[in-house]
């Protein structure tokens, strides 16, 4: 089943945090998704303050990534490495709970889907994020996605909102069920 907790994991090590593909997580990704977030949340600026918070963000993300991680020292982060640090630091626990960095991580992801910076994630914007990040055959696919994951106020409000997101994602991880609430958080997985 492509929504198991182990999947899910999976994902964001490939589509979130692995940036040049490699199958492995090394301070080498991290500095490009500064370069990346900087780019993006600047909507293609990159203003020499910006991109200095990202990295400074992104590398505060990958010390504590490594240290939770990076259990055999090698400089470098595994799948089942990483796995097993979200397994010890994240499963049952709500946002608050998180490390530090991962819960800045989770805030920046956020601002750069909202593309429109008007503070809810709608469903243009989480097309767009989806489509960016994997291939997906049917659009009919991502809106059905995206509309699982709304609640009664995210309909009100017309998508989802930066709390909301926060509780998504938390669950993203921390959910072990295979019937996780938030398991269409970043569309149809699609493994190819």
């Amino acid at each position: 089943m492509a929504y198991t907790w182990d999947n899910r994991v999976s994902f964001v090590v490939r589509f979130l945090y692995d940036i040049d593909n490699n199958g492995q997580l090394d301070s080498h990704d991290f500095k490009c998704l500064a370069l990346r977030s900087c780019v993006l949340e600047g909507k293609g600026d990159c203003s020499p303050a910006r991109l200095q918070k990202f990295q400074h963000i992104m590398t505060s993300l990958w010390e504590e990534l490594s240290e939770l991680a990076d259990f055999n020292k090698d400089g470098m982060i595994t799948t089942d490495e990483f796995k097993k640090a979200v397994q010890d630091t994240c499963v049952g626990k709500k946002f608050e709970e998180f490390p530090q960095a991962m819960k800045a991580f989770i805030e920046i992801n956020f601002k750069l889907l909202d593309i429109n910076d008007d503070g809810i994630v709608g469903l243009e914007e989480f097309r767009y994020d989806c489509v960016s990040r994997m291939v997906v055959e049917e659009i009919k696919d991502i809106d059905d996605a995206f509309n699982a994951l709304l609640n009664d106020e995210d309909r009100k409000v017309g998508g989802i909102n930066l709390a909301r997101y926060r509780e998504l994602f938390a669950q993203f991880l921390s959910d072990t069920s295979d019937s996780c609430p938030a398991q269409y958080l970043f569309g149809p997985l699609v493994f190819n």
